[in-house]
């Protein structure tokens, strides 16, 4: 066996022994290496939970008695048209609650933010039994209710309308693969309900200026027609920002920077290939201004073909 088979199948092992990222491993996403087939629908509902009881203040790794567990729970629906076999439009519209076990303040819930994608494969070369694919991914993201970002840290989001672009590259080699990216969005300021406020200065203004983020993420494991098993690692940088000051509450500009690792998969049944299950988790491992949250995930998808055709219903970047 090959370093390199030796390498996939370790990251293999790790993905099916880990059992836990806010950035969520699902079927058929902007950040992973799938196609959906020209005419192909694909879409279904996704539950994830999140929670944590420690988070880092500034550097500072603390607990607070007055917010005890905050959870996050998000019901969202998914869904990914292939406009051509190298060319999908996917979506995401979730609905999200957030929950303290202790003190007074009261969580909130509503529509969060529509994202909306384009992702395009450029470039694939096959050779052997091994596939290089590069893809190119445009995002959108606005507000889809009149929330306030002003509650942290049991807002529902940010009222930030963004704008990301990411690259990604994937090998695969027989069934084991590895796929890395990096993406680069650019947040819009937004407007709270205060006619000044405070973060290392004065601000006589409701305008909060919004720090851009990059993000990375590798993923590595098995992938076949009917199913994908990986684990994935992510990492999130404010470019810009500022620390929450000593026992201050989180505020929609801070730096929020975080490393999380987790692992998912998604079988396809054999006898009815339209449906699929997807499934997984994350954590936290650290962290800047963020809490060290624990989360999971689970959703159904199924499959809509508008028109007739042998291919099987997704292509993890190749045609089959």
């Amino acid at each position: 066996m090959t370093c390199k088979h030796s390498l996939l199948r370790n990251l293999l092992l790790v993905a099916l022994l880990t059992a836990a990222a806010p950035c969520i491993t699902k079927a058929q996403t902007d950040q992973d290496a799938i196609m959906m087939i020209k005419n192909n629908f694909c879409v279904g509902p996704v539950y994830s939970y999140s929670s944590w009881n420690h988070y880092w203040e500034g550097t500072l790794k603390r607990d607070n008695q007055n917010l005890g567990t905050v959870s996050t729970q998000s019901f969202s629906v998914m869904g990914n048209y292939g406009i051509t076999n190298r060319l999908n439009v996917l979506f995401n519209v979730p609905y999200v609650k957030t929950k303290a076990t202790a003190g007074t303040l009261h969580g909130l819930k509503g529509l969060q933010d529509v994202s909306l994608w384009l992702k395009w494969l450029p470039y694939e070369k096959s050779w052997g039994n091994s596939t290089l694919s590069l893809y190119a991914v445009g995002g959108l993201s606005f507000p889809a209710s009149n929330y306030t970002p002003d509650f942290l840290p049991l807002s529902i989001g940010l009222h930030s309308t963004n704008l990301s672009a990411r690259i990604i590259a994937d090998y695969q080699v027989g069934s084991l693969f590895v796929t890395g990216s990096g993406t680069y969005t650019y947040r819009r300021n937004i407007e709270i309900d205060r006619t000044s406020y405070y973060t290392d200065r004065m601000h006589l203004t409701n305008e909060v200026e919004m720090p851009n983020v990059a993000m990375y993420n590798l993923r590595a494991g098995y992938r076949s027609h009917l199913l994908i098993a990986e684990v994935v690692l992510n990492r999130q940088e404010t470019l810009g920002g500022f620390d929450m000051r000593r026992n201050d509450m989180p505020f929609p500009s801070n730096k929020m920077n975080m490393t999380s690792l987790g692992a998912g998969f998604k079988y396809t049944v054999k006898k009815m290939q339209a449906l699929s299950f997807i499934g997984g988790g994350s954590y936290v491992l650290d962290g800047r201004n963020v809490g060290q949250s624990k989360s999971f995930y689970g959703g159904i998808f199924y499959v809509i073909g508008f028109t007739k055709r042998d291919k099987k219903l997704d292509s993890g970047g190749k045609e089959n």
